[in-house]
């Protein structure tokens, strides 16, 4: 059953993968291209509080994350937003980071905050149509990813 920040985030339907502890979710709301949203599925308001299994997962997850995006952003760096300002789950933001604009279906992205913070009002609003397709590569480069063991 899915927490309310995976609910808020589109889960299931922007889900891109999934274990006991994590749901890998498409950003709605793209500050860069392919950024994602890492949410914890335990039921934890702390970072401190996930579990053994929990941080294991996760970092599995990130392996596969980084390897995803590697294929299908070629981003420059990476960053991690643990904010948790307005969704208490445990859970953080991805954002890809590259100083050349990047574009997807005939949509430009631009990272609005290279080389400093990322800028998270700046961002691209997927229609429908643009989601879907950038969801389906996303999990197309996932599997990709996982059947060749590109994670630690």
């Amino acid at each position: 059953m899915s927490n309310a920040t995976e609910i808020k985030f589109g889960d299931p339907a922007q889900r891109v993968a999934q274990t006991d502890c994590w749901t890998v979710l498409l950003r709605p709301r793209q500050p860069t291209f392919g950024s994602l949203v890492l949410v914890c599925r335990e039921p934890v308001r702390s970072f401190a509080d996930v579990s053994a299994q929990g941080f294991a997962e996760m970092r599995q997850l990130i392996g596969l994350i980084e390897a995803t995006l590697r294929e299908v952003v070629a981003f420059e760096r990476i960053n991690y937003l643990m904010l948790m300002m307005v969704d208490p789950d445990v859970h953080m933001h991805v954002i890809p980071r590259y100083q050349s604009t990047r574009s997807f279906a005939g949509v430009e992205f631009a990272d609005a905050g290279w080389p400093g913070p990322p800028v998270l009002d700046a961002v691209v609003l997927l229609d429908e149509a643009t989601s879907a397709a950038l969801l389906a590569r996303l999990r197309d480069a996932w599997a990709v990813c996982a059947a060749e063991g590109r994670a630690p």
